[in-house]
């Protein structure tokens, strides 16, 4: 890293993925701008240990990103107080079942809105600035944008849009910003889940383990850091769940 400090914006950084992924990129040296929707007192707690160990390097910022205004002045407002920006980590992301013949409109829209409205608008609003630095974005999307997850037909389509998007935007904005996505396997599993399901599941991950929220961190540094000759690619990070 060179002694000007940059700029990452990591949608949904308060928690989970988010909070690695925006720990993972601080300690490489970058300042950090945590983007939140609710979760502001984890987001501050998040921002004051950054910023204890380095000060001036995190701050948090709340939108809703179903809201094309609020995404504009998320961008905008970032630019005016931080005067550059060369990540953006599309994080944030709704997860719920919503079994065929009981999908409401309003489920349809948050879905698709935070997985894949949210990054392409974001992506439009950042790209100017992140071409201006040479920059790139990294999208997180899942295995089960290319093998649907039962009972997740809209969760499951609007990743499966994330993914094309993200070779889509590659083709877009190059020559001057890349574009990828990490795909995460078993990593977290949701807060209501059933505990009987979980060793099954485990079973059919060929490295026979669940996957840890720094394993998608270092894949997201590798493609910031390490990765200036690659673009529009999907890394999966799932213990090889994929190849079953």
């Amino acid at each position: 890293m060179s002694s000007i400090q940059k700029i990452a914006l990591i949608t949904g950084a308060a928690r989970r993925i988010g909070a690695a992924i925006a720990t993972s990129l601080h300690q490489a040296g970058y300042g950090v701008v945590l983007h939140y929707r609710q979760s502001a007192e984890s987001a501050e707690r998040l921002a004051a240990r950054l910023n204890a160990e380095r000060a001036d390097s995190a701050w948090v910022m709340q939108a809703d990103l179903h809201s094309l205004e609020q995404m504009n002045q998320l961008v905008e407002q970032l630019l005016l107080s931080r005067g550059r920006l060369d990540v953006l980590v599309n994080n944030a992301s709704s997860f719920y079942p919503t079994p065929m013949g009981e999908v409401s409109e309003q489920q349809w829209d948050d879905l698709l809105g935070s997985n894949l409205k949210a990054p392409f608008f974001l992506s439009q609003a950042a790209f100017p600035a992140l071409a201006k630095h040479e920059g790139c974005i990294v999208n997180i999307v899942d295995i089960y944008a290319q093998r649907a997850l039962p009972s997740y037909p809209v969760y499951s389509s609007a990743k499966a849009g994330l993914y094309a998007l993200t070779e889509t935007l590659a083709k877009e904005l190059a020559p001057k910003v890349r574009v990828n996505a990490v795909s995460p396997g078993v990593i977290f599993w949701p807060e209501n889940h059933q505990a009987e399901l979980v060793d099954e599941i485990i079973k059919k991950v060929p490295l026979q383990r669940q996957g840890q929220a720094s394993d998608i961190a270092e894949t997201v540094l590798f493609l910031v850091q390490k990765a200036n000759y690659i673009t529009g690619q999907i890394i999966a990070v799932d213990g090889g769940k994929g190849l079953v």
